[in-house]
């Protein structure tokens, strides 16, 4: 029988000897849902900022009034406890006001990412069972033609700026000259803004944290359709208290969260959002992830001065802007803690930046499956301990860690190197399951156990090592190959940009290895496939030199910056099947 969570020691739990100071190993979960973890934060620091998006700032006392009245007209309208609202909407004060109302009656938020097509939306929608669809007025035309077939019975509309404060001439003048985005929508459709005159006399709901669905994530998880993660208040307030201690006591209370990543996607809903009000901080939003990094080191520059700031990111953003000219002229000392995730993040980003900005950067890990965080590197380490360079860091407080076989999922490896296999967690994060999906569920979830698809192995020190996602694994003449490591590889060279490696399907070796490379603006036109592959002969073993390269100017990527090597994948196996085709 295995040990109850609190009886296990240092041997169950070998990573508890690299602890980070003043971090508690257990926290006790909350029994309260996240609208009170808002109304607790708000009666604490009633005048401090809770939110700042395009210069325009709203504290907790106005952003508890606003979801109060919001909720009341959402009661008003019919919304009970268990229906589900869809929300299209980019970062932005409606995007936490909707979420917040949602979760004062019980209602389940399901996100959609905005850029979206009608297809994907209408997926969404039906699945979810969404009663309700809140969208920006700039993206009706693309979500309407995703409300066939769907059971939706009010859509609510709202302009990017309508809760900005800025004065008619502004607004007037931002529509004309095309700086804001607006979109044409029917009489037929509510107002956000009519709705959030309603006086607020919001229903008192009694909402069971442990089992009631606060979020419908959507995700591909292993494979096939997108599922939607069942993720309660507790998973998500859970994580968010976690992350609020791993910060570290150090970290000023009323710091700044950056969310230059989507809300939609639960890395940032967890990271930024609900960070931001379990702490009593604030959270920096941009609409979109920046084009132009000036824009965003203005921004940090002026709402970090006398504070601190964390950006959670991803490995193509940080290299992005250790890539943009001139950013040393801004003060970008309040910039103390950024958070890698959804993706390796190779170390020369890493260190680079850390150089660049005198930040420090530290690689974590989690899933949709998961609230999302289930590890990360600590900020403080015990005195005396090293940073653990590569590795996606420790377990969060509560969570429990084991490597199974990769052959039958049912043996527990043991620490070391050579003992790989497939990650699986189990802790207060956890999703319930996949909405509808019961053998995908149990798939994923067996004994508590969620497992999660990506190979790795734990050293004896507790510390977490991923080699790669199961389906993306590479068969090259016996060899087992993990496209993970060859890209971080390649990413060591100067010239490259970007990489992402695949296996081709190729009857003489099994798969062949293929890589795609973005090479920086210096470089291009000038480095060629045969220079990289002898250079990769020099640096890799034989079995990880990739055969074919294919140099692009950009990679297919999701709106947080993950690269899409399934999109890789699909694009060589239609090249291939058009090529069967023509010699047929």
């Amino acid at each position: 029988m295995e040990k109850p969570m609190e009886e296990k020691d240092m041997g169950d739990r070998p990573w508890y000897g690299d602890w980070p100071q003043g971090v508690s190993k257990m926290i006790d979960l909350p029994d309260y849902g996240l609208a009170d973890m808002l109304r607790q934060t708000a009666r604490r620091y009633p005048d401090d900022k809770a939110i700042v998006f395009l210069g325009s700032m709203i504290t907790y006392r106005r952003l508890e009034d606003l979801v109060d009245r919001l909720s009341t007209a959402f009661h008003r309208m019919g919304l009970r406890k268990g229906d589900v609202v869809a929300m299209m909407l980019p970062n932005s004060h409606q995007f936490v006001v909707v979420f917040y109302a949602c979760q004062r009656l019980g209602i389940t938020v399901t996100a959609i990412n905005p850029t979206y097509k009608p297809m994907e939306i209408r997926h969404q929608l039906r699945d979810s069972g969404a009663k309700t669809l809140v969208v920006l007025d700039a993206l009706y035309e693309t979500a309407s033609k995703g409300l066939e077939n769907a059971d939706v019975k009010h859509i609510i509309g709202t302009n990017i700026v309508d809760l900005c404060n800025f004065s008619f001439i502004k607004v007037f003048l931002g529509k004309r000259l095309k700086k804001i985005p607006q979109g044409i929508m029917p009489s037929t459709v509510l107002r956000l803004s009519d709705l959030l005159t309603t006086d607020p006399s919001p229903p008192n709901v009694k909402v069971d944290p442990m089992n009631d669905v606060a979020v419908l994530q959507y995700t591909g998880g292993t494979t096939g359709t997108p599922k939607g993660a069942m993720l309660t208040a507790q998973n998500l307030a859970s994580n968010a208290i976690s992350g609020k201690f791993w910060i570290g006591s150090d970290f000023p209370r009323d710091a700044g969260w950056v969310g230059v990543l989507p809300l939609f996607h639960v890395f940032a809903m967890t990271c930024v959002m609900n960070i931001a009000i379990a702490t009593g901080g604030f959270m920096l939003l941009f609409p979109r992830p920046p084009e132009d990094f000036h824009e965003w080191a203005r921004n940090l520059e002026k709402w970090g001065r006398g504070t601190k700031l964390c950006m959670p990111g991803v490995a193509t953003l940080f290299n992005k802007i250790n890539n943009t000219p001139g950013l040393e002229k801004y003060d970008l000392s309040s910039l103390t803690r950024c958070l890698s995730g959804a993706g390796p993040l190779p170390r020369d980003v890493q260190v680079t930046f850390e150089k660049k900005f005198g930040t420090l950067v530290v690689e974590g890990y989690g899933l949709s499956e998961s609230s999302p965080v289930t590890h990360a590197n600590p900020f403080v380490l015990p005195e005396g301990r090293e940073r653990v360079m590569g590795s996606i860091g420790l377990p969060f407080p509560n969570t429990d860690v084991r490597i199974m076989d990769l052959e039958t999922g049912e043996k527990v490896l043991g620490l070391g190197e050579d003992q790989v296999g497939e990650i699986c967690i189990k802790g207060p994060q956890v999703m319930k399951g996949y909405l509808n999906k019961p053998e995908e569920t149990s798939k994923a979830l067996r004994d508590g156990w969620l497992h999660t698809g990506d190979i790795g192995y734990m050293d004896k020190r507790g510390w977490t090592f991923i080699k790669d996602r199961a389906r993306d694994l590479i068969k090259h003449k016996g060899y087992s190959v993990f496209p993970k490591e060859v890209e971080e590889l390649l990413f060591s060279r100067s010239d490259i940009l970007e990489a992402a490696v695949i296996g081709v399907p190729d009857p003489q070796v099994g798969e062949a290895i293929k890589a795609f490379v973005v090479l920086k603006e210096s470089a291009a036109g000038r480095v060629t496939e045969i220079e990289i592959i002898d250079w990769c002969r020099e640096n890799m073993a034989h079995y990880k030199v990739p055969s074919i390269i294919e140099f692009r100017d950009t990679l297919p990527k999701t709106l947080v910056g993950k690269v899409l090597r399934r999109v890789l994948r699909e694009e060589e196996a239609t090249k291939r099947t058009e090529t069967k085709k023509e010699t047929a």
